[in-house]
């Protein structure tokens, strides 16, 4: 058996490079605390912006003379719904009329930092267990305060509603006493009795609307601590009310980065060479200088630009140079890819979750075991990456979809010799994501070609680029081994899972600012927690052990939407459905059995099942389950699915959540229906095969995406629950491929354990 270290060692590169000018740690984690940092400002003002007639009432709200409310949004905009949720949260509790309040994208400021996101990390990647407590709490402290102060506004891990509905929810009360204090001076009242409804200050029959008394209540200082309100007879909370950002979408006046027009304004287009250690070397310059409509050419080590009065004469122009790369070293290849997983995961494994004792609960018994794969997932947005870059005379004026909008501006100055404040970043809204805008390249880009032509440039990518150079979901292989109790139970699993270190290679990108190929080979080798996060964690298993076998597979991977989740669900969920099978048991009774410590995910199953008319061990029945908790929601899913003449045919998906509070019901089931349309095409695509270090697929019909004849008939039901708001960007994600594997073995008695389902031998 591959070694096992049990302790995870101290790795520099968990966190972000913090240079001795930045901060002065002392003699040790425990002993001394950053002395440096005790100078640095503790007292954050709110940095926003005020048009005529409207009053700054903090970071997060501003109200005009005329009664609008611009309710500030820290989070990227990707369809998700975060600029109607939080909106939504300050206009209930500071008693808003719905229909005047509209949304502002927030600057860079310390105090937007997504904390909550930070903390994950912090936990996921060096995982407590591995250290003692009180070098954990410093480690903590000190990845939170460098967050703050470097205003790391991430919009990531579906955490919009948990990290900023309780600083929304603070900073409409607070909002809120002042109107009152306002208009009870106007009444000669005590402001406490007063109270708020649908945009009016009230005390009995007196009424005055928040415009009247927004200039007086904003000179004012509030409570120390938020008055919240008591009750509402009409709460906003929890009502299916019109996105805001739904209209502008609908009649087509909603601005991406694709849609900025700017006076002399030229386009560009990109190409860019094999991943990986990859440089320039010719082009056809004679050929390409007699493309029609070319203005200009960028040549940049890694990438040649080409601007011309529309895209499609610079696009054109791109072929003609026809430019020339080299890589260094082996390119990546897909049998690659996969021989470096084989080889990790017969190799040296850390020890990531341990529970119980493993090895002896195995030896000497009879041990089962199952390999699964998954292939290298690709985002395709429907958006492709743009940015717009516009140069005004020593700074830079930037449009360009972000998650980390403090981050992408410190990158576009890294590249330009600029200063962080010279860059001026307009965070734009997103037409898909599922964390691709946490990489910069494309906004770099456009500054590099705008300050070298002189003039504002919009860059594209063309859909072949967006596909070949995107960072992909890391691929992965799992062994499963369990042995099993006298009733068929699993008494004893060891989840060895071979997969790169993807956070590693993340944060050198995001924080330094390094290559996509550097990161990667800086982070091979490396210990990753979060790399197997989820993994057989919602299952009472007496002897339990989780394994990252670190895998060198030479294609640098990233972030995607479920994260780790979405492939150790599919090893975990069908793994267990082998163990029911092999036991000879209902896979429902299987699961409810091992889920004692998991009330709310089995009320799920048990629902879903329900709802879904759950045949059970009946011959033929073609329906499969799985189930899945990740960020304080739970989900339960069951698919029904047939292999037929045209191939694979998913029938019907019902799910049943439990996400706590819904602060908008119709965005929490668009959330769900979007994840599990979104799991349904990686169940079945959204990959590509890579040789000599360039992605096959070129095109979205080659990635193999479900089109909307094969889409199944979805029903979600959400739990009543008044826990604190869970994540619902993601939670769908994980569970549909292995309910889909498991709905096919109970059609067919064949199992898949490949992703995108293949029958492949693995």
């Amino acid at each position: 058996m591959a070694g096992i270290r049990d302790k995870v060692g101290t790795d520099k590169r968990r966190l972000p490079h913090v240079s001795r000018r930045q901060i002065l740690v002392g003699a040790t984690a425990a002993g001394g605390l950053a002395i440096a940092w005790t100078l640095w400002p503790r007292d954050y003002q709110p940095n926003l912006t005020a048009a005529r007639d409207e009053h700054v009432f903090n970071a997060f709200l501003k109200i005009g003379d005329d009664g609008h409310i611009s309710a500030i949004v820290p989070q990227c905009e990707m369809g998700q719904g975060v600029t109607t949720l939080l909106p939504q949260i300050m206009a209930d509790e500071l008693g808003a009329d719905w229909r005047t309040m509209a949304v502002e994208t927030a600057p860079i400021s310390p105090l937007y930092t997504n904390t909550l996101v930070v903390d994950e990390d912090s936990a996921a990647f060096m995982p407590r267990a591995a250290v003692p407590d009180f070098v954990a709490d410093v480690r903590r402290w000190a990845r939170r305060e460098w967050a703050v102060r470097h205003a790391v506004m991430l919009t990531a891990n579906g955490s919009s509603v948990q990290m900023f509905e309780g600083p929304c929810r603070a900073a409409a009360a607070q909002a809120r006493a002042l109107l009152m204090m306002a208009a009870a001076r106007r009444w000669d009242v005590d402001w406490e009795s007063c109270d708020t409804q649908g945009g009016f200050v009230t005390h009995g029959r007196k009424k005055l609307r928040f415009g009247e008394v927004a200039a007086a209540a904003a000179l004012l200082e509030p409570p120390d601590e938020p008055v919240y309100r008591s009750s509402s007879a009409d709460p906003l909370y929890g009502k299916e009310v019109i996105r805001l950002d739904l209209p502008a979408k609908i009649d087509g006046s909603a601005n991406y980065a694709g849609d900025i027009r700017l006076p002399d304004m030229v386009f560009a287009a990109i190409r860019q060479g094999p991943l990986g250690a990859t440089r320039l070397k010719s082009i056809d310059r004679k050929a390409g200088l007699k493309s029609p409509g070319l203005l200009h050419i960028v040549e940049h080590e890694r990438w040649i630009a080409t601007v011309a009065r529309n895209w499609w004469a610079a696009n054109r122009a791109l072929d003609r140079f026809a430019p020339v790369f080299e890589t260094e070293g082996t390119p990546i290849s897909s049998d690659g890819i996969d021989k470096a997983l084989k080889t990790a995961l017969k190799g040296d494994g850390y020890r990531i979750v341990k529970q119980g004792e493993v090895a002896e609960a195995m030896e000497g018994r009879t041990k089962v075991s199952a390999h699964y794969a998954v292939a290298p997932a690709l985002h395709a947005p429907i958006e492709t990456r743009t940015a717009t870059a516009a140069p005004d005379g020593s700074r830079l004026r930037m449009w360009v979809a972000t998650q980390a909008p403090a981050q992408c501006r410190d990158a576009i100055a890294a590249a330009t010799g600029l200063s962080p404040s010279q860059v001026t970043l307009f965070p734009m809204m997103a037409g898909g994501s599922f964390d691709a805008c946490l990489d910069h390249s494309v906004a770099v880009q456009a500054a590099i070609i705008a300050l070298q032509v002189k003039r504002p440039v919009q860059l594209a990518w063309s859909r072949a680029e967006e596909i070949m150079r995107d960072i992909p979901r890391a691929p992965a292989r799992a062994k499963m081994t369990a042995t099993l109790n006298a009733a068929g139970g699993i008494d004893a699993l060891v989840a060895r899972i071979a997969v790169p270190a993807t956070n590693h290679e993340v944060r050198e990108r995001l924080f330094d600012n390094v290559a996509p190929d550097v990161a990667q080979r800086s982070a091979a080798g490396s210990v990753d927690a979060a790399a197997v996060e989820g993994a057989a964690r919602i299952y009472s298993i007496r002897h339990l052990a989780v394994d990252h076998c670190p895998a060198d597979i030479g294609l640098p991977t990233g972030r995607w939407r479920g994260n780790a989740d979405s492939y150790t669900a599919f090893f975990t969920e069908s793994f267990v459905d082998e163990m029911a099978a092999r036991a000879g048991l209902d896979a429902l009774s299987y699961r409810i059995a091992m889920l004692g410590d998991a009330p709310l995910l089995a009320r799920c199953l048990l629902t879903a099942t329900s709802l879904g008319g759950w045949e059970g061990m009946l011959s033929g029945s073609a329906q499969g389950l799985a189930c899945h908790s990740m960020r304080g929601s739970h989900i339960a899913l069951m698919a029904t699915a047939r292999l037929g003449e045209g191939g694979l045919q998913v029938e019907q998906l019902v799910a049943v959540v439990d996400a706590g509070r819904l602060v908008n019901p119709a965005i929490a089931r668009q959330q769900i229906e979007g994840g599990l349309i979104f799991g349904l095409a990686a169940a079945v695509g959204a990959t590509t095969d890579y040789r000599g270090g360039v992605a096959t697929a070129r095109k979205i019909g080659q990635l193999g995406l479900p089109r909307l004849s094969q889409s199944p008939q979805i029903l979600v039901e959400f739990l009543d629950s008044d826990r604190d708001p869970g994540s619902l960007g993601e939670i769908a994600v994980p569970v549909v491929a292995p309910a889909i594997a498991n709905a096919i073995f109970a059609a067919t008695g064949r199992r898949i354990r490949r992703l995108p389902l293949s029958a492949q031998p693995v």
